[in-house]
């Protein structure tokens, strides 16, 4: 048996925990567990992370310490993103996981999230292109990274996430307007730095919009990362599945083959952020990826300090 490897990814909307062991051509999948945690729920600038977001993350923590203690790993790489780097208890919460679970979490910046994301997305594509624009869509934040030759060029980290955009309780015109201001100045910052940006670049989108959008698209009941990954899905077809979503109340769109429970109320959100990714950098299909900051976290460690 080889060096196993426990990556976590401890993000705002989802946690998801990765056993892996390295090969040589990249590393094989031992357990892979994935729970909505929710932990940008209830947040708040003068309090944080709420005391119920708190609980559903430790719960779900002192499991995945429980598959981790049963699998013989070696090492564990866990990270935490936006809602806990963002929170004025973060760091409290940091340390109560580690003293009530023993999983050391590593709060990593927006770059590094690029970084990381990047790493695990080319970890996982089937054909390598000479220049990609990789998106992260997460709960608290949205991640873009330029990338030319396998290596990050340009990396952002927007403050624009599916439950930070969803807790707001505003319309979906109000958040089509704040996400176009948003990219607005990303397509002139990154315009300004590269001529022509993404200019025969292919457009890659990771993460649980991403992946349920094409899951939704091939009618997946029972969701199966292997055909996920890699999978390409149309602008077209994308506005076909928002144009259907939005009337539906969240109850509704949990009928819907590919849509799993607790995104229901977030798709929504997700949804415009990937169609206004597409249309402000002229972008009419996108390559879905499977793989991301989980899989970076085992293939490239190293950029978070592991």
């Amino acid at each position: 048996m080889g060096t196993r490897i426990a990556a976590i990814d401890f993000g705002t909307n989802t946690a998801r925990l990765l056993v892996a062991e390295p090969r040589d051509d990249g590393f094989e999948h031992v357990r892979l567990e994935r729970e909505i945690v929710r932990m940008g729920g209830g947040f708040s600038r003068e309090e944080g992370l709420s005391g119920d977001a708190q609980r559903r993350g430790l719960d779900c923590l002192h499991r995945f310490a429980d598959i981790i203690g049963s699998l013989n790993v070696s090492q564990v790489r866990a990270v935490a993103t936006s809602a806990v780097r963002d929170a004025v208890n973060g760091q409290a919460f940091v340390a109560s996981i580690r003293d009530k679970t023993g999983i050391e979490l590593t709060v990593i910046d927006g770059m590094h999230e690029g970084e990381l994301t990047l790493a695990g997305v080319l970890a996982g594509l089937d054909r390598r292109a000479e220049e990609l624009l990789v998106f992260d869509v997460g709960g608290g934040s949205t991640e873009y990274t330029l990338a030319r030759a396998g290596r990050a060029q340009f990396v952002r980290s927007l403050p624009m996430g599916v439950v930070r955009l969803t807790e707001g309780k505003v319309t979906p015109e109000a958040v089509s307007e704040k996400i176009g201001r948003e990219l607005d100045l990303l397509v002139q910052e990154m315009a300004t730095a590269h001529s022509r940006p993404t200019a025969g670049a292919t457009l890659v989108g990771t993460a649980g919009t991403a992946t349920t959008l094409a899951a939704i698209a091939m009618e997946m009941k029972d969701y199966d990362y292997r055909k996920v990954n890699n999978a390409t899905i149309s602008r077209r077809q994308i506005e076909a599945i928002y144009a259907r979503l939005l009337p539906m109340t969240p109850e509704e769109r949990l009928t819907i083959p590919g849509l799993e429970k607790g995104r229901e109320d977030l798709i929504i959100a997700g949804t415009l952020i990937i169609l206004h990714t597409m249309e402000r950098f002229g972008f009419d299909a996108m390559k879905v990826s499977d793989y991301g900051l989980l899989e970076g976290l085992v293939v490239a460690g190293g950029i978070a300090g592991f």
